[in-house]
């Protein structure tokens, strides 16, 4: 331990036994250091224990003297997440509650009027009600609420998982990582960090279901098929794999496909395998991939592309892009003839120096796999896995929509800017008949800091999408209207409409005209007013995002993917979601689905009315649309409430 350390703790130690000998009246005063020193001891693991260590003298030295959390035995744990997301002193001595109910839970303090199993039942419904703290969201609510005191909460959390048992939280767990896997993101570290943090809990006495579904998932990213459970490491498994009779081959093949398609995880030993009948019998990709019937036919007519993409980017490293593989040829992308040089040309791209840095991990050097490999095993996952591509940490959610655009509808354009990035670390976009350089700009929307936690293409490119987006914006601030009108379709592409209404005026910021806003959007968008115009490209829409209190966090850009009626005959609003968790909370009862209502991969939905209530700008085409008169008072005034009730609280209404 260090010598600072250790003075923090000596000083965190007097401070205890100040406060203890201070008289009751006085005690207020001696409380402020105590609290200002364990914040600073909060700030590491180390710091912790010597927290942890102290906790059984907190209540006697009156560390909660004459507040909320004095009477252990009163507290609640569905307040616990609250006060430790909420900046000031409230988080520090809510952490400090912890530690004392974690000592009282291990045996190290005896307290009055709390028993020892009363302190872990306390704890581990704690744990469980704030799964977002024990294995943090990279989702906008997490963005704007972020900062030191959420670090210290996420902390605390890892230190209390550590110390305690997850059992009595494994179903949560589990339903959990199925939440995230039904969505088939790209990056899947979080999720597999989640069943590596669970796999103790296959062998203690929790429910048999969550048990089987804990098992699943832990095949699913270990070994899944008979063979490479049988195996010591994947040298072993290759080896094994020689010797085996062809029906064996099929055998392993088909089971490797299955446990992808249900949970969308992929396996080292599954890159072996492919890796393997690479070489030795191609003709099994299609069962080893899950391929449909299009998918089949798409590798039939392109094996070299196929057999170099394997060669080049799959490994056991990259595993994860077998998945994006299977789907980029289930989709047909390799049917479209600009398409196969464009991925050829990724092959043996020239890559630059500080790319190349961005894209080689540690691992992947270790490994022998090249910039061009990553570039390529990330280009298949994204166009595989469109609705996959996420934000990760950075407020760049249009920068990941328009990948997730090109992905879907402008693939020539989105490979093309991939080369340019990758290769020249400079992509150039026009706005208007002006051409705009990325590598001439300063700083975008996130200011030059991008986290680097996200997919390889979006490594690549977010740097400079976020710059020129950001640059175009600026070149509209004069026009008295939201910049987004004109930026939007020189940005994504000419098939955005052109017609664009925001409900808040950009002079004033007041809330303008949201009856008019609700009636043309039920007029250009749902089937029973529209006059049955069916969406034909995804509609970059503006939404505000809000947290569990309906409480305004900021504005985010999603994309309307469809509109379609449910399974039990409600129309939806059917959309993909930058932020890398499409299902939270956000207030008032309307939490996006993500699977049971109609979703495809990636999607989430919400009820058309509910989604509207959340949205303050999208675009439309004045040719197709409905008489905004027959949309019923009824339905705005419901979505009016349900606004002027939640993001509305922090605008002026001008009506």
């Amino acid at each position: 331990m260090g010598t600072e350390t250790m003075s923090v703790a000596e000083k965190f130690q007097a401070a205890l036994e100040s406060l203890q000998q201070a008289k009751p009246f006085a005690k207020s005063m001696y409380q402020t250091n105590v609290f200002q020193l364990a914040i600073e001891l909060a700030e590491t693991d180390e710091g912790l224990d010597i927290l942890y260590q102290q906790a059984p003298m907190f209540d006697e030295a009156g560390v909660f003297h004459s507040g909320p959390w004095e009477d252990a035995s009163k507290l609640q744990p569905p307040l616990v997440g609250g006060s430790l997301k909420v900046k000031g002193v409230n988080s520090i001595i809510e952490l400090l509650s912890e530690m004392r109910m974690l000592s009282i839970a291990k045996g190290d303090y005896e307290h009055s009027s709390l028993s020892q199993e009363e302190a872990k039942s306390f704890l581990n419904e704690v744990l469980a009600l704030n799964l977002d703290l024990l294995f943090p969201p990279e989702t906008e609510a997490a963005r704007v609420e972020g900062g030191e005191h959420m670090q210290r909460a996420e902390r605390l959390f890892k230190y209390l998982g550590s110390e305690l048992s997850y059992n009595a939280i494994a179903d949560k767990i589990v339903g959990e990582i199925e939440r995230l896997t039904v969505q088939r993101p790209i990056m899947v570290d979080k999720i597999k960090h989640m069943i590596v943090m669970a796999k103790n809990m296959v062998d203690s006495n929790i429910d048999e279901a969550v048990k089987g579904s804990l098992k699943k998932f832990q095949k699913a990213i270990d070994a899944p098929t008979p063979l490479s459970e049988e195996a010591e490491g994947i040298r072993e498994y290759q080896s094994s794999l020689r010797n085996m009779e062809a029906s064996d081959l099929e055998s392993e093949a088909k089971s490797f496909a299955s446990s992808i398609r249900e949970t969308g995880l992929v396996s080292p030993y599954h890159a072996t395998f492919i890796r393997f009948i690479n070489r030795a019998d191609p003709g099994l990709i299609p069962a080893a991939l899950g391929l449909s019937e299009t998918g089949t036919a798409s590798f039939n007519q392109q094996k070299d592309l196929v057999h170099d993409i394997i060669l080049l980017a799959i490994f056991p490293q990259t595993c994860q892009a077998i998945y994006g593989l299977g789907k980029m040829l289930d989709r047909g992308v390799l049917t479209q003839d600009p398409i196969v040089p464009a991925l050829r040309r990724l092959l043996e791209l020239d890559i630059h120096q500080r790319v190349k840095r961005v894209l080689l991990k540690p691992e992947f050097r270790k490994a022998g796999i090249s910039a061009n490999g990553i570039l390529v095993a990330g280009t298949i996952s994204a166009l595989g896995q469109p609705l996959g591509v996420g934000q990760g940490l950075n407020p760049t959610c249009q920068s990941a929509r328009a990948i997730s655009l090109w992905a879907q509808h402008g693939i020539g354009q989105l490979l093309e800017n991939i080369a340019r990035g990758a290769r020249d670390n400079d992509i150039d976009m026009t706005f208007e008949g002006e051409v705009i350089h990325s590598s001439e700009l300063e700083d975008g929307v996130a200011g030059g800091d991008i986290h680097q936690d996200l997919d390889p293409v979006s490594k690549v490119l977010v740097p400079h999408l976020d710059k020129i987006y950001n640059e175009m914006m600026k070149k509209t601030l004069l026009r008295g209207e939201d910049g987004h009108k004109w930026v939007n379709p020189e940005f994504y592409g000419e098939w955005i409409p052109r017609g664009f209404l925001n409900l808040i005026d950009p002079i004033t910021g007041y809330v303008t005209e949201f009856d008019a806003f609700v009636r043309l959007f039920y007029a250009t968008h749902h089937p029973d007013y529209n006059e049955g115009y069916q969406l034909i490209y995804p509609n970059p829409v503006g939404i505000y995002i809000t947290n569990v209190h309906a409480s305004l966090l900021g504005l985010h850009a999603v994309s309307i993917q469809r509109i379609a009626e449910d399974p039990s005959g409600e129309y939806r609003i059917y959309f993909y979601n930058p932020n890398n968790d499409s299902g939270q909370n956000w207030g008032q009862g309307i939490e996006p689905s993500v699977a049971g209502n109609g979703e495809n991969e990636g999607e989430a939905s919400l009820p058309f009315h509910q989604f509207v209530s959340r949205m303050y700008a999208f675009h439309y085409n004045p040719y197709e649309q409905g008489d905004t008169y027959m949309v019923e008072d009824s339905i705005v005034e419901e979505i009016k409430n349900i606004a002027k009730e939640s993001w509305g609280e922090s605008y002026t209404w001008a009506e």
